[in-house]
């Protein structure tokens, strides 16, 4: 395992300690749970990791159709024979590296069921199609997400499938620190920067009232971008922000005096 340049890495700046529980986590075979708001920085925080530790990463969106056999693989037909294809989770335990779920809430129960020998001592995954018990190199790694605040009785992440987890805790980055990163993904300068920031402030205030979750940073950078560009902010804002995070006339219409008020 040869970590990769630093320059070359996806750019990423840390909040706390979660760089070195990642470590600790793979160095020691433990599966790790993200838990955080949509857009704060989860996947990109994987991102970096697989590439700082040189690991490839196998990357799973999970949805409400997501099976076990997605994750698995299936036989498939091709070229008139019937063939094994393994799924993401198969190729990344034989290969070795990691293995992320992103919203692992959102997928079918049968998946927490096949994740559970591969997040304890075992660390091994049947494949009962082909009778085959691979055992998870050292390299390998189970990475999950989820947001908490998605969460109601339907899909709810059991404290049984939690507590065979490490677990990290994500939120938006303290201004000071999202103002860094906005302006270094979207090529904008600090001021500007600071600026989105301060209007995602007073937009997080309305989450759980008229918006079901407050503005994501990576909405900021596409603002950001769009601004670097040359649109004007208030158009930019219009596509990245206000469109995106409400259909209703007088929420969109809240936000755009929210803006006014920032660059006003």
């Amino acid at each position: 395992m040869t970590p990769e340049n630093p320059e070359r890495l996806p750019f990423y700046s840390p909040q706390s300690n979660e760089c070195a529980v990642f470590e600790m986590a793979q160095q020691n075979g433990l599966p790790l749970l993200l838990k955080g708001p949509t857009g704060c920085g989860k996947t990109r925080f994987v991102e970096h990791m697989a590439a700082r530790l040189g690991l490839p990463l196998h990357t799973v969106a999970c949805h409400d159709d997501l099976s076990a056999a997605d994750l698995i693989g299936r036989y498939l037909i091709k070229g008139g024979e019937t063939v094994w294809v393994d799924g993401p989770l198969t190729r990344a335990v034989r290969e070795g590296g990691i293995c992320y779920l992103d919203e692992v809430v959102e997928a079918r129960k049968d998946v927490t069921v096949v994740l559970h020998p591969l997040t304890d001592d075992r660390r091994r995954l049947v494949i009962d199609r082909t009778g085959e018990e691979l055992v998870a190199p050292e390299s390998f790694m189970l990475v999950a997400s989820y947001n908490p605040g998605y969460q109601n009785v339907l899909k709810k992440l059991k404290p049984s499938t939690r507590q065979r987890f490490l677990s990290l805790g994500f939120d938006f980055p303290a201004p000071e620190l999202e103002t860094s990163v906005v302006a270094a993904e979207a090529g904008l300068d600090e001021g500007r920067a600071g600026a989105l920031v301060r209007l995602a402030g007073h937009i997080r205030k309305l989450s759980g009232m008229d918006l079901e979750e407050g503005v994501s940073t990576r909405l900021l950078i596409y603002a950001g971008t769009l601004i670097a560009k040359g649109m004007r902010s208030e158009d930019a804002i219009e596509a990245a922000i206000v469109e995106p995070l409400s259909d209703e006339p007088d929420v969109q219409q809240a936000l755009r005096d929210l803006t006014a008020s920032v660059y006003g």
